[in-house]
């Protein structure tokens, strides 16, 4: 039940790229568990800013599908498609302050670079190397409408970044060494993951971010960019990733294990929470 004087805001964030699997039931009942101990609101936003992949369908399956597992929200979806005047103001923002580049690099070039061993990471950006960078203090071009180009984050380079999980107690890095400069904005006029992620849950009041411990180091860069955008940065408890019988990462390729799948197997969300 909502605590009228709780200020806990926490929120699902699925993205509509395919079915919801026994990973994603399990983190986000772990996010509501904790918004109902706090006494707060949980809150739904549909990740769609994956054009190549994201599809209708997939959000309204996302939806019935929570709904089936038994989570709920209380307040309307928001739609991150719906938003890019809010992701563009903050990438103004970041580029009156100086903190972001240009940058015409492709990945390969970066991976092919000596100075960026990519981290073995999956899904993971390799590490920018600095001598890709313009000089600091040169004079940035103007961003265009539309965006063609890439835009990255001029990351503190050997600032130890350090804050408290809640799921795995004190986490630390060294900007530049375990982590370059980041992506804010696609050269196909998208907003990052980061950045986005950054805006709508500062926007949307979020207190706590419940997800996958994969994203562990993605906090490291969002919370550069609640410091720059002069944000809130909410607290962050991160979830242990549930893995397949060959200990692989879920991921929405594996269809035996999508809530769709284990639901038309006649398996019950009561019984699939037992075995957690």
């Amino acid at each position: 039940m909502k605590d009228p004087e709780s200020n806990y805001r926490g929120r699902l964030a699925p993205s509509p790229t395919g079915l919801l699997h026994l990973g994603h039931a399990r983190t986000f009942w772990t996010a509501q568990e904790r918004a109902r101990a706090a006494g707060g609101t949980l809150l739904l936003r549909n990740d769609d800013l994956d054009t190549a992949r994201c599809r209708p369908e997939f959000v309204t399956a996302m939806q019935e599908d929570m709904r089936w597992f038994g989570l709920d929200w209380q307040e309307p979806m928001v739609t991150q498609s719906e938003r890019i005047p809010l992701y563009r103001d903050a990438l103004a923002r970041l580029h009156a302050a100086g903190l972001i580049f240009p940058c015409s690099r492709s990945r390969r070039d970066v991976l092919a670079a000596a100075s960026a061993p990519h981290d073995g990471e999956e899904n993971d950006e390799p590490l920018y190397p600095p001598e890709f960078r313009p000089a600091a203090g040169a004079p940035l071009p103007p961003l265009t409408d539309p965006i063609a180009v890439n835009w990255r984050f001029r990351v503190p380079d050997g600032e130890v970044l350090a804050f408290t999980d809640g799921r795995f107690g004190p986490q630390q890095t060294v900007a530049g060494r375990d982590f370059g400069d980041f992506l804010v904005w696609r050269k196909d006029d998208a907003p990052s993951y980061q950045l986005a992620c950054v805006v709508d849950d500062a926007a949307m009041g979020i207190t706590e971010v419940v997800r996958g411990a994969d994203l562990i180091k993605s906090t490291f860069r969002q919370l550069l960019l609640f410091r720059a955008l002069a944000l809130p940065a909410p607290t962050f408890y991160h979830c242990p990733l549930v893995t397949d019988d060959q200990g692989a990462r879920l991921a929405k390729r594996h269809d035996a294990l999508a809530l769709r799948t284990l639901r038309e197997h006649g398996r019950t969300p009561e019984t699939l929470r037992a075995a957690w």
